[in-house]
């Protein structure tokens, strides 16, 4: 598990190592944050109506850790407090592991909370991640990213999200 708080990896992710990194005492606020939000993708049984076997994840890692950072600057941007970290796994993943692991801390849960809601969701708009769903009877290519990463709508829609 990587100790940096944005990776690609291949290694199995866990939550703990990434609260470790948002709970330390920071630069964005002085001291230890009040709260942290987690959030952890898990590779599901069904999708589509369909019985899904295992998922391969492939990325950009260089470009993925770059939006990864970009959306840090973003976050941090809306929320100055927020600390964040976090991992998404690449190859072969079997149903019930992790394949994104995302913390937020800051002083207050408010923000805790929203910023871990947006930064999945950006990830799922501007992070160069493909995912390969195998199921019963097939396997189909689920589409990556699409957004422009400066498309100020889509940043929009993915902080409208997060603040519902």
């Amino acid at each position: 598990m990587s100790s940096s708080r944005f990776a690609v990896t291949s290694d199995r992710l866990s939550l703990e190592p990434l609260i470790g990194l948002v709970s330390a005492p920071g630069d964005a606020a002085p001291g230890r944050p009040g709260a942290v939000a987690t959030f952890l993708g898990l590779v599901r049984e069904r999708n589509l109506g369909r019985r899904v076997l295992r998922l391969e994840y492939e990325a950009h890692e260089r470009l993925a850790v770059r939006a990864f950072e970009r959306i840090d600057a973003e976050v941090r941007a809306r929320w100055p407090t927020v600390r964040l970290a976090l991992h998404h796994r690449v190859g072969r993943l079997e149903i019930g592991e992790a394949s994104v692991a995302i913390a937020a801390g800051s002083p207050h849960r408010a923000e805790a909370f929203a910023a871990c809601r947006y930064t999945i969701e950006r990830v799922k708009q501007i992070a160069p991640i493909w995912k390969h769903e195998y199921f019963e009877g097939g396997d189909v290519w689920i589409e990556g990213a699409t957004a422009d990463p400066d498309d100020e709508q889509a940043r929009q829609e993915a902080l409208g999200r997060s603040c519902a």
